[in-house]
């Protein structure tokens, strides 16, 4: 496993925590998901390679915000 680390803008409260957490951990290989409101963080434990960063940035996107970084 492996940990991936992605600056998200958009979120301002927890329910924009909650629906990210819950677009990227509906995606396979995903293991865990850790959000840090107040720097924008998303950390993202997943299976080595899987899923691909540009399907984490995908699914991120379709909950309503943007992968900046």
């Amino acid at each position: 496993m492996e940990k991936v680390v992605l600056k998200v803008a958009g979120m301002s409260c927890g329910g924009c925590v909650d629906s990210v957490k819950a677009a990227l951990l509906a995606l396979p290989g995903v293991r865990s998901v850790e959000v840090e409101l107040a720097e924008g963080r998303v950390v993202v434990e997943r299976d080595t390679g899987l899923p691909a960063l540009e399907t984490l940035a995908e699914a991120i996107g379709d909950a309503g915000f943007d992968v900046i970084g």
